[in-house]
């Protein structure tokens, strides 16, 4: 989980998984070609050597296919960023507070500018994809990833801390939007050639995601209670980002070739088209206005705005688990080396009850209902951190805080990202996906500051401050669409 927030694949970020649509694409045979008594493609086939009919075949439930060699890499390259990821990020407040005295603010604005470097360029990431592929833009951000971890281990002032998270965060909207766009293409195509359907595959993608998420704090911890101290968690980092590289660097695709052949048989049709090139500039200035039109339309739907106000509130939320939750775990045991397992807590959750809360809450409930009532549950978690027992080694309200945050979270980010394609028309869907992260982002980068400051408050007016800000992210959903899905409606909840 690389960013706060959702997470892809239905996660996220921290990124919560997002459902995969299972069976095959129109077009697909019900079984590869070479397969027993079913021609690809054939509208009626024999009847197979088992005596089935191929139809009845075809609706038999299929055994997962092994993956390919490239989703194994994606899948392990999920797995290794989070390893990377986690073993810093979780320590980085302590370390800027008590390591380098930065006031409660600073570290609150340092803080949100990680996350807005990460969250609020994803679209660069994905137009560079889009434009050069996934291979250079994925090596591009593993290197400025392990160059940032490297220049944050010896960073003494703010000006070099805070160019090094920028460079931290950049690095993950470079490699994170070219790596789950490859994992979706990659799951389509391989349910597409073996029948496997892509949902196995993007939960394969996104545990693997967890697994690393459960891990990593569990490395920085280790490497604290060795006495290797912040330093050596970021090198750890660095180290892991290095094999990352390494690996792609020999295994990735230099080049798409679905895609470039795509792109040979474009320019094919266009010399037999023959088109006039005195045309062209005319095209062009027609896309450029409907791209315009695209972005006026989007900033300018009120819903959309709201949607994106209530989703930045969960969004400056979930960010104390990296302000807030580490200044209370110094508080009640007086260092940092626990925040690990409260981490490990939160990954554990998604991984055991992510899937089944996703489930029942699309069949019985709308998104709209969904995202309120995550967003009262994340309200709550903040409110029970001065009301819960100090209990056994002093680290309940923390738990506490983890584990409501967590279950909020896992409630309104499926529901959030569900929404938008109710709010925004089918061609607009891509740029409001996001759109959604980036104001989140800018929502987190002008929020930190100020909670941030909070930590020089009392406690019970910090947690009652941050305890409003999503429930007022639960008021202006309330005024949204009650969206597809929930008994009201007798349709499944889209979790897009």
């Amino acid at each position: 989980m690389n960013r706060p927030g959702p997470a892809r694949a239905d996660a996220p970020e921290p990124h919560a998984p997002e459902p995969a649509h299972a069976g095959a694409p129109a077009g697909a045979g019900g079984a590869p070609a070479g397969a027993a008594g079913a021609p690809a493609g054939a509208a009626r086939a024999p009847v197979g050597a088992a005596g089935a009919p191929a139809e009845e075949k075809r609706r038999r439930p299929r055994l997962a296919s092994a993956p390919t060699p490239y989703l194994r890499l994606l899948t392990v390259t999920q797995f290794a960023f989070n390893i990377g990821f986690y073993a810093v990020l979780p320590y980085l407040a302590t370390h800027l507070g008590s390591g380098l005295g930065m006031a409660g603010w600073l570290v609150g604005l340092v803080l949100g500018l990680r996350t807005f470097s990460q969250q609020g360029l994803f679209v660069v990431g994905g137009a560079l994809t889009d434009r050069y592929g996934p291979r250079p833009v994925v090596l591009a951000g593993c290197a400025l990833r392990i160059t940032g971890f490297g220049w944050l281990a010896v960073a003494g002032s703010t000006a070099t801390v805070i160019a090094a998270v920028l460079l931290i965060g950049f690095a993950a909207a470079l490699f994170s939007p070219a790596v789950e766009s490859e994992a979706a293409r990659e799951a389509v195509r391989h349910e597409r050639d073996t029948g496997t359907p892509r949902a196995h595959v993007l939960a394969l993608f996104s545990a693997a995601g967890q697994a690393g998420a459960f891990i990593g704090p569990l490395l920085g911890s280790l490497l604290l209670l060795l006495g290797g101290g912040f330093r050596a968690a970021c090198l750890a980092g660095a180290v892991v980002f290095v094999g990352v590289l390494a690996g792609h660097a020999r295994l990735m695709p230099r080049a798409d070739p679905v895609r470039k052949r795509k792109q040979e048989r474009e320019r094919e049709r266009e010399r037999e088209r023959g088109e006039d090139r005195a045309q062209a500039p005319d095209t062009v200035t027609r896309t450029a206005q409907r791209g315009r039109s695209s972005w006026r339309a989007v900033f300018t739907n009120r819903p959309f705005l709201l949607l994106c106000l209530a989703y930045s509130g969960y969004l400056v939320s979930y960010n104390q688990l990296y302000l807030s939750l580490p200044a209370e775990v110094e508080r009640a045991t007086g260092s940092g080396a626990a925040l690990g397992w409260l981490f490990a807590l939160s990954s554990l959750l998604v991984v055991v009850a992510q899937v089944p809360l996703t489930r029942f809450s699309a069949h019985r409930i709308a998104p709209r209902t969904a995202l309120v009532t995550g967003l009262a549950v994340v309200a709550a978690g903040f409110a029970a951190v001065p009301l819960t027992p100090a209990g056994p080694g002093g680290l309940l309200p923390g738990a506490a805080l983890v584990v409501l945050l967590t279950l909020g979270q896992m409630l309104l980010v499926p529901a959030a990202r569900g929404l938008v394609p109710d709010l925004v028309e089918d061609r607009q869907l891509g740029l409001a996906t996001g759109a959604l992260s980036s104001v989140s982002g800018i929502a987190v980068l002008a929020g930190s500051a100020a909670t941030g400051a909070l930590l020089d408050v009392p406690a019970p007016v910090r947690w009652a401050v941050l305890a409003a800000v999503p429930l007022a992210g639960a008021a202006l959903a309330f005024t949204l669409p009650v969206g597809r899905g929930g008994k009201d409606q007798g349709t499944r909840a889209v979790a897009g």
